[in-house]
């Protein structure tokens, strides 16, 4: 009678333990709005039997993460703005990932080196201009020319937008071209830089200025009426033109992600970057937010498509994080926030 009641009581540990260690779960800090995201890992979980823990971190993501150490329960740091994920990577918080799957849907202008992090989707910079104004095209250098004296909207220069553009201006073209073009750009206003990218396209209604840069993302926020009446107003009364580099393509931002650095949970996690740049995931970001997918061939919001074919700046996005801190410099030499 012993000798059963041990068998059944250790074949009760056993099955016990065989189900804790069958459930598959894994944990994602995000800056990423939680409404933005979470159809997204719903599809997940229902695809791979694999539950998301999604922990919403506004501010502070890398500090958060450092403080928890080794201990951190972290698997996927998610945020928007390559220069936040390079940030993860500098300060230790992040481990090399080999996915064939990754590195065939991420270009690699577009992801860390040593698979570090990963793009997931992307905005583009481009130009807001005056509906009945008589352009179709234009470059980033164009933007400084004397036509537009007096007539140029953009929110901060100090913004990360901003100094990620002025960035990939001087992986192009190096400091004192583009502290000229700076200058130019400041000339230009037609009031101060501030404001966000939305109020470019009011202020271009309201006829302080003829032609702004802001992303693309808004525009479709603008247009779809999610932002309201007066903003759908705001993206009617604009045309968007995707301006290149000279020599290059459109400059975008992107939201990315990264394994951490001491993710208890490796491979659920990896599975999950996977399944964010698969066609059906793509296809749930595009629809969320109005984003570029990262994956060629992605089926991409009409509004956003109407925009026009985006042809991505080559420059690596390591290469133009490694200017920021010049970026935000010349900004200041400049006095371009002034």
């Amino acid at each position: 009678m012993f000798r059963k009641s041990f068998y059944l009581g250790s074949l009760a540990v056993a099955i016990l333990a065989t189900d804790v260690a069958s459930a598959q779960e894994v944990n994602l800090y995000t800056t990423r709005e939680p409404g933005l995201i979470q159809p997204l890992l719903d599809a997940f979980t229902e695809k791979t039997g694999i539950e998301v823990n999604s922990i919403f971190v506004r501010d502070g993501l890398a500090e958060r993460v450092a403080a928890e150490g080794q201990r951190s329960p972290a698997d996927v740091l998610m945020t928007v703005d390559f220069g936040r994920l390079i940030d993860l990577v500098e300060q230790g918080l992040t481990q090399p990932t080999e996915s064939t799957v990754l590195n065939a849907a991420v270009p690699a202008n577009l992801r860390g080196e040593n698979g570090h992090w990963f793009a997931l989707s992307m905005r583009a910079r481009v130009v807001y201009a005056d509906k009945d104004l008589d352009i179709d095209s234009i470059t980033y250098e164009e933007l400084a020319d004397e036509r537009w004296r007096n007539a140029f909207c953009i929110r901060s220069g100090q913004h990360p937008y901003n100094t990620a553009m002025i960035g990939a201006h001087l992986a192009h073209h190096g400091e004192a071209a583009t502290e000229a073009w700076l200058s130019g750009l400041k000339a230009n206003l037609g009031r101060a830089a501030t404001g966000g990218d939305r109020d470019v396209a009011r202020d271009i209604m309201g006829g302080l200025c003829e032609i702004g840069v802001g992303n693309s993302y808004y525009v479709g926020l603008m247009r779809s009426g999610r932002g309201g009446p007066d903003q759908e107003r705001w993206g009617a009364a604009i045309k968007i033109i995707l301006p290149t580099f000279e020599g290059g393509g459109t400059h975008v931002n992107i939201s990315g992600a990264a394994v951490a650095r001491y993710s208890p949970n490796h491979a659920e996690a990896v599975r999950l970057l996977e399944y964010l740049v698969s066609d059906a995931a793509q296809k749930l970001y595009a629809e969320a937010n109005f984003e570029y997918p990262v994956k060629q061939g992605a089926p991409i919001d009409p509004i956003i498509a109407a925009l026009g074919r985006l042809h991505v700046d080559g420059a690596s996005l390591n290469d133009v994080a490694r200017h920021r801190d010049t970026a935000s410099q010349l900004v200041d030499r400049v006095g371009f926030d002034q």
